[in-house]
């Protein structure tokens, strides 16, 4: 059974009282997935929210030839499975590891359950699903307003994190991948990113990338 000081540290259940924790403990599954592993695949039907504890996966789409385009990245203390919950619908895209990853599940009964019983848990799920709806009206505005150069950067701003007053991407970030969330070719990327750091507005320090103050986005 899942210990209710894991629960506790979940954003999702943060909200909850004690006694809610326990009874949540004995309906949560925890489950570990190696990298690579599907955890869901677009068109699956929709059973359970699945929550990170720990590592990444990637929410991806995919066409009958292969082509991948990226969606988003999740990380710990993220979720995701709540559309298919909420409409009964079925599953909207595949969510891959990018390494290995601690999940834990919850049925879609025990959910609906917890929704109805919890209004801070309703509003933290109402928060994420209107984060991700800016965050695609964002990236719908960048492949239609931004060139190359423009989605690279808006990619790297908001994947950067403030380290020591600097910002800073820490999580290993291949050319390839940049390509599928940018809809733009791996040479085109490889290209972009190289006069970016020819020009001093990136620097490379093994796999971080440091973003220097003059890499700026057109208002």
């Amino acid at each position: 059974m899942v210990s209710t000081a894991v629960l506790k540290a979940v954003p999702l259940f943060s909200s909850f009282p004690e006694e809610q924790l326990r009874m949540l403990a004995t309906v949560v599954t925890r489950r570990s997935v190696g990298r690579s592993v599907t955890v869901m695949a677009a068109g699956d039907a929709t059973d359970s929210l699945y929550i990170v504890l720990s590592g990444r996966l990637k929410v991806m789409m995919s066409d009958a030839d292969g082509k991948e385009v990226i969606l988003s990245i999740l990380g710990p203390g993220e979720f995701f499975g709540e559309m298919g919950l909420i409409d009964d619908s079925a599953r909207s895209a595949s969510v891959v590891a990018l390494e290995a990853c601690e999940l834990l599940s919850i049925s879609k009964r025990d959910f609906k359950k917890c929704l109805a019983e919890n209004f801070e848990m309703a509003m933290a799920v109402m928060r994420g699903l209107v984060r991700r709806l800016r965050d695609a009206d964002r990236k719908i505005g960048s492949l239609a307003l931004l060139d190359v150069y423009g989605r690279v950067a808006r990619l790297l701003l908001d994947m950067a994190e403030t380290v020591d007053g600097q910002k800073v991407v820490t999580k290993r970030l291949p050319k390839q991948d940049i390509a599928k969330m940018i809809g733009a070719s791996r040479e085109m990327v490889s290209r972009v990113m190289k006069d970016l750091q020819m020009g001093g507005y990136i620097e490379m320090r093994g796999s971080n990338i440091v973003l220097r103050d003059s890499i700026v986005l057109p208002e």
